[in-house]
């Protein structure tokens, strides 16, 4: 029998490492970055050109390599994080693995530049395909650029599979948010076409936070510590007001690592419980410390998941510390022991402790001020006809005329309501209740609607009607306002534009990070439309993290959640039959875009056999 097992060849072997390694230009910016951290690096400048698919460059002021670790660099299992297997329980650094850049320069064209601190010239090494082209002598400063050029060229059923611009360059914002969230000391700068995203100097991790978020996470930022024997934590949460329903804005890091975990996640939200609504996420970026030893890392190459000796203490820890922050700095609400529930009966029957309240509340007190008035002359006499009201003769109401009388503790023997002939015809066949269900009379029975899942129903088909043929009225808003967002935000929205116009939105780019709204949907009542539009990114993000929806899809029932009319809203007959007649015009009318139920049927036999006839 033929031997049919062969090793395979390197090139191939760093292809398949790549799959792992390197699914999109995100990942080899994450490798890239971690690398310059690793190196020592005081400042990282990062160039990135068509989201990565053209160019990803990472240049940094490290401490260099030699002409001979730049080449050995490039081979897979070569690293200087670790020398023996119990070096793995001990890893402090980014890198540990050795196959970053040998994977990187199986599925690109890397060039790599070099010099050590105590070099005259630096080493030039160029690779396509794992086949190295050039290596040689070159001036350049001290530290290391490494470009990588037309990401998958090789692979080009791989490079298929990549999203658009604005999606891939979402993915390159959150990583570069993430390295540099963790290392607050050292200074960021991040180039999309040639345009500057970021420019973060060394600083505080609060002013990282801020210049990665923006201006308005200054005032909703609390402290947040706490020092355990087992486990370190420090870092800032966000203040419950100003949670959101979708994930994206919670960091944890261990070690410096930038780590996702569901289990810890769960301790935050319990912390906030009963301070914000249970499908909403408060904002943090926790750091943990913790001994390497008592965690492993080496789970997936990508290293965001590790595996805790003790995941039970380091949950209750962290639930700890963030309920302690946000009692110690007045976020939660807490009970006043030395308030009297006697109070005001106390300083009510003492004439001397009333006196004093008095005064000390005279402030909230205010009484107008008399104006006494020497002389009357002038326009002031074009009044005096008309100073004494003359009352008006109101005709009286007729004794036999019948009154809706509302419950009350006066009229709690009267009738709950009595109404007139008259008005029974005039209310007509359809009517409310509670302000949120539409009850319609029809010849079997009953219909009892929920009205904004029939109306969620109503929009959603007629915005998607709207995204295919293109064609959405739009109203101009007459102080058109701006939204800044953030730089994963701004690339969503850029990525959605033409599917915005579809609906009727009016965007423009306006400067770094910020849209003008310069109008909105014309069959939307709105009264704020920055608040519309942050909440239909918001709605997006939150629908894109629970479903697997196309984006148009997505953006059609975003529009019809924020845009619907909602419970407790008051309806005219007009309206409420309008709302009837649209939902059965629908493809599909027996259920919102949500999957719930639009209305129930009760008919007559159902309310016969209510009272047993």
């Amino acid at each position: 029998m033929t031997d049919i097992i062969q090793l395979l060849p390197d090139a191939i072997a760093n292809q398949i490492a790549a799959g792992e390694v390197v699914q999109r230009p995100a990942s080899a910016l994450k490798e890239l970055l971690e690398n310059a951290v690793d190196a020592g690096a005081t400042q990282i400048q990062v160039v990135v050109k068509d989201a990565g698919k053209q160019l990803i460059q990472v240049i940094d002021n490290g401490k260099g390599m030699s002409a001979t670790d730049a080449r050995m660099s490039f081979e897979r299992h070569a690293t200087s994080k670790i020398r023996t297997s119990q070096d793995l329980f001990a890893i402090r650094t980014f890198g540990f693995r050795g196959e970053a850049l040998a994977s990187i320069a199986a599925v690109a064209q890397v060039e790599l530049k070099t010099r050590p601190n105590d070099a005259e010239l630096g080493t030039l090494i160029q690779i396509e395909g794992s086949e190295v082209k050039k290596q040689e002598p070159v001036a350049v400063p001290v530290g290391t650029s490494v470009a990588m050029r037309n990401l998958f060229f090789n692979v080009p059923a791989r490079r298929n599979f990549l999203k658009s611009n604005p999606v891939e360059m979402r993915h390159i914002v959150d990583e570069f948010q993430r390295v540099a969230l963790s290392y607050p000391d050292v200074a960021f700068t991040l180039f999309q076409q040639d345009m500057e995203v970021f420019s973060l100097t060394s600083g505080k991790l609060s002013q990282r936070i801020v210049g990665l978020f923006g201006k308005s996470y200054q005032g909703q930022l609390v402290p947040c510590e706490e020092e355990t024997p087992h486990v370190n934590v420090k870092g800032y949460i966000g203040k419950p007001e100003n949670a959101k329903k979708t994930r994206g804005e919670q960091f944890f890091f261990v070690n410096n690592r930038f780590i996702k975990s569901t289990y810890l996640h769960h301790a935050v939200n319990s912390a906030f419980e009963g301070l914000i609504a249970s499908d909403q996420h408060p904002f943090y970026v926790l750091f943990l410390e913790i001994d390497p030893a008592q965690i492993d890392i080496n789970v997936h190459p990508t290293k965001t998941e590790i595996k805790f000796e003790d995941e039970r203490t380091v949950y209750a820890v962290i639930r700890s510390a963030v309920k302690q922050a946000l009692g110690a700095h007045h976020v939660m609400p807490s009970l006043d022991f030395s308030l009297d529930v006697n109070f005001q009966q106390n300083w009510t029957n003492n004439p001397e402790t009333k006196a004093q309240v008095d005064r000390e509340y005279s402030y909230k007190t205010y009484n107008t001020p008399e104006f006494k008035k020497s002389s009357v002359s002038g326009w002031e006499k074009l009044f005096e006809a008309n100073s004494n009201p003359v009352p008006l003769d109101l005709p009286k109401p007729e004794e036999d005329q019948e009154i809706l009388t509302f419950p009350s503790k006066a009229s709690a023997d009267e009738p709950r309501f009595m109404i007139r002939p008259q008005e029974e015809a005039a209310t007509g066949t359809t009517f409310q209740v509670e302000l949120s269900y539409i009850v319609a009379q029809m010849s079997t029975g009953l219909l009892i609607i929920d009205q904004q899942a029939a109306h969620e129903r109503i929009l959603y088909e007629r915005y998607c009607r709207q995204i295919q043929s293109t064609q959405g009225a739009s109203q101009q808003c007459l102080f058109p306002p701006t939204v800044q967002l953030g730089a994963s935000d701004f690339a969503l929205v850029m990525d959605m534009l033409p599917e915005l116009q579809s609906l009727g939105f009016v965007v423009e780019e306006f400067g770094k990070d910020t849209v003008l709204i310069q109008g909105v949907p014309a069959d939307v009542q709105v009264r704020n439309e920055k608040e519309l539009f942050e909440g239909l990114i918001e709605q997006f993000k939150n629908f894109r993290n629970q479903l697997s929806l196309d984006k148009r899809e997505n953006l059609a029932r975003s529009l019809s959640r924020r845009s619907s009319i909602k419970k407790e809203q008051k309806l005219n007959p007009q309206e409420m039959e309008t709302l009837v007649g649209q939902l059965f015009a629908c493809q599909n009318p027996n259920y919102s875009p949500g999957g719930n139920k639009t209305f129930v049927k009760l008919d007559l036999s159902s309310i016969h056999s209510f009272f047993g006839k």
